[in-house]
């Protein structure tokens, strides 16, 4: 069938005006927070169809893990007007309504949220934290037409934080221009104690939930200080405004990042000590950096989302990875450690990984893609069967910033990479990128290839050559470890309801050949009965490799006596020489990488 080019243009035009009149809002109160609910309405408008089918998205970008949100709904109901609406599960995450070709339907439902996290929704009588791919549902199809959002704050709450653009004059009334921005938009709501300054020409807002030691002016200081170098790398802040959403617990960590605001985990009372003071500026270098990395340079997978399904990359080793390791660049040059501390910071990662026993298995890439199954669902067994993109990132990230430095004397680095990358696949193309471009692009800025490196350290398994990289900058690394012929059981216990119990066994070690398993009950080590103070078994100290020790364990009801041949700590423990005589060449290496 022959179509005109103006018949063509009028119904493009058509099915344009048609989707645009199509509006979305919603609004969200909380009748009972104490009960942990919040009551969601959604307006759907200009939508005239024989059914409508809205869905809950199954994961939050950035949490590699299906959560299936649609779990916490209940209540589920829609309405024409006064006429109340047929509706039914279709899918695990969808209902279908059928809305008869009304032109106005209202879907109503009741979220249950008590999961702390900076990943998951949280509500009682203080405050509510709203996840919004946990809370909000979509139109299937219609991912990309704009939003509204009014929130009803529960009676004596005041304040509502969030990276949405508020709408002028309306109070609690916000707007995402599609779908991906809202859900990519977490809102805090309550009497979060708000501050904010200016850094790199942005407006940062800082909401603290939890009360805490921390000082607002100190924060404003060192937070300015971090976000500064970490927008120096790239050249520019792509944002109007960025929100910090910070949760303080007495016990509490982690943090996800947003196109321009993050979630933090915190310790209410760790501020006022160097360690905590530093981990919480860390942290907010790792999830600032992800402003650029993740949420705008990604990998090709990582966007358009599949809210429905899992999203596959083999490239969260440069997006986790990377983002560890510029956390610690950002930390050095935003004054908060010094060169050496930086360099043992970076051995303690490399020696982690070397210590496990998966690093022997499985890649950095596998462990990218297998994120889904084996990242956020670990068991007993993880430690031999699997690595962390995050800490295998960073060593590929540092032993790549030493490879381009020392191949161009100093000229060139990692920060290079990452900004030509964000300029051309952001900003020019405005796509994700693949593997093969991520490294075509460190061989362009380094002028030499990098197939070798690839197949060692991204796509293969091969054991780090930390002694060869560092050696580029002028750096001795010596393993502490090296020659000792500690004797080494292999386990890692857990108090358990006043037993010591097994938590995990090594591949290889002496437990791992003489049969312990995870959950056995440690009774006894050469008749010397286990307490607390022999969690760590010391008595191990007193043997020598080569020795064979009776261990008794309790499985299940049954006691059994296992005899074990203990072996030497196959553990390293690297510690960093700074060369006094270096030479000129691993002194701009060394500048270039530790400065």
């Amino acid at each position: 069938m022959k179509i005109s080019l103006a018949t063509l243009i009028v119904l493009v035009l058509l099915s344009m005006t048609s989707k645009s009149q199509v509006k979305v809002g919603f609004e969200v109160s909380f009748l009972e927070p104490q009960a942990h609910y919040a009551e969601v309405e959604m307006n759907i408008s200009g939508l005239v169809k024989d059914y409508v089918d809205v869905k809950m998205p199954v994961w939050a970008p950035g949490s590699y893990l299906v959560r299936e949100f649609a779990k916490a709904i209940e209540g589920f109901g829609a309405a024409a007007g006064a006429k109340t609406l047929r509706f039914e599960k279709v899918s695990k995450n969808a209902w279908r309504v059928y809305s008869a070709k009304a032109n106005k339907i209202k879907i109503k439902y009741r979220v249950y949220a008590f999961e702390t996290s900076v990943r998951t929704s949280f509500i009682d009588d203080s405050h509510a934290f709203l996840s919004s791919t946990g809370i909000f549902m979509y139109p299937d199809g219609l991912l990309k037409l704009p939003i509204t959002v009014v929130i009803k704050p529960f009676s004596g709450w005041n304040k509502v934080s969030t990276g949405l653009e508020s709408i002028p004059g309306k109070v609690f009334t916000y707007t995402a221009k599609d779908f991906d921005i809202l859900f990519d938009s977490p809102i805090e709501v309550g009497n979060q104690d708000v501050f904010d300054f200016i850094a790199a020409g942005v407006k940062h807002e800082v909401a603290m939930y939890g009360g805490g030691n921390y000082d607002k002016e100190g924060l404003k200081v060192d937070m300015a200080k971090v976000i500064e170098q970490a927008t120096a790398i790239y050249g520019e802040n792509p944002n109007k405004h960025y929100t910090f959403i910070v949760h303080n617990f007495s016990a509490s960590g982690g943090g996800l990042e947003h196109l321009n605001s993050t979630v933090l985990g915190a310790n209410k009372n760790g501020y006022n000590t160097e360690k905590g003071y530093q981990g919480f500026l860390s942290l907010v270098a790792h999830e600032y950096h992800h402003l650029w990395n993740v949420k705008r340079l990604r990998p090709i997978a990582l966007g358009p989302f599949d809210y429905d399904n899992e999203n596959y990359t083999t490239n969260l080793w440069v997006a986790e990875g990377f983002t560890s390791y510029f956390e610690n660049k950002i930390m050095l040059r935003a004054g908060f450690s010094t060169p050496l501390e930086t360099t043992q910071a970076l051995l303690n990662n490399i020696a982690t990984v070397s210590n496990t026993p998966g690093s022997k298995v499985q890649s950095a890439a596998s462990a990218s893609y297998d994120a889904w199954i084996k990242s956020y669902r670990p068991n007993e067994n993880s430690g031999n069967t699997s690595i962390s993109y995050y800490s295998k990132g960073e060593v590929i990230a540092t032993l790549m910033d030493l490879e381009i430095a020392n191949a161009t004397k100093g000229i060139k680095s990692l920060d290079n990479v990452m900004h030509d990358m964000y300029a051309l696949y952001y900003k020019k193309l405005g796509r994700g990128y693949t593997d093969a471009e991520f490294k075509s692009m460190v061989e362009k800025i380094s002028g030499i290839s990098f197939t070798e490196f690839w197949e060692k350290y991204v796509n293969g398994t091969d054991p780090i050559e930390y002694q060869k990289y560092f050696a580029y900058a002028g750096i001795d690394v010596k393993d502490d470890n090296s020659g000792s012929n500690q004797p080494y059981l292999g386990i890692a216990s857990k108090k358990v309801e006043g037993n010591i119990v097994v938590a995990s066994v090594s591949r290889n070690s002496a437990a791992w050949d003489g049969g312990l398993n995870f959950n056995d009950i440690l009774i006894s080590v050469d008749g010397f009965p286990i307490d607390s103070a022999l969690e760590k078994m010391p008595i191990i100290a007193s043997h020598k490799v080569g020795d064979v020790i009776t261990v008794t364990v309790k499985r299940d009801v049954v006691i059994k006596e296992l005899k074990l041949v203990l072996k030497a700590n196959p553990n390293i423990k690297l510690v960093p020489t700074m060369k006094e005589d270096a030479t000129e060449s691993q002194l701009l290496v060394r500048e270039t990488v530790f400065n």
